[in-house]
Formats: C-alpha cells, structure tokens, sequence
C-alpha cells in the first residue's frame, strides 16, 4: 500500500493530500529513510511522522482499503512519540 493512503487510512494523517504534502516535505521517515507519498510499505515497515515539536514512531501491522475510525488503531502498532528540543 502506498505511504500516503496507509496514512490516511489509519488516521495518522487526516487527508491523503496532506500526508502527500507532509511527505515531499521530508518529514516523512519509513525506516530511517525519507519517503515518497507513492512509497510501497510493507508490514514490519517503521514510519516516522514529524508534527511540530514531536516525532511519532509507528509500525506497519497490517493493511485495509478502508476501515472505522474504532479499528484504524489496528493497523499500526504505536513504538514511542519523542519530543523535540
């Protein structure tokens, strides 16, 4: 699944054009690796998500075309959030 409709779907990012934007801004991390919204994940895969004054951390766990709000959670298994300085 691209980076961009992982995002959104699990609700990491509330719009694919702004996990799109927040991506070609390299704050996007898959692996330690700056991402392309079109990168393919893979399960096991760790993102980092730059908001502001943190870092989020997460693994992919799963993948879904579209799910509920109560199960997006599912998806992704949360490492560590780190705040910046």
């Amino acid at each position: 699944m691209r980076l961009d409709k992982f995002l959104k779907v699990s609700r990491l990012i509330k719009r694919r054009t702004l996990a799109k934007e927040v991506a070609l801004n390299e704050r996007i991390l898959v692996n330690g690796i700056p991402a392309k919204p079109a990168k393919e994940l893979k399960i096991g895969d760790e993102i980092t998500i730059e908001f502001g004054n943190k870092n989020v951390i997460v693994r992919v766990v799963s993948f879904e075309a579209s799910t509920k709000k109560a199960d997006a959670a599912n998806l992704y298994e949360f490492i560590r959030e780190e705040l910046k300085n």
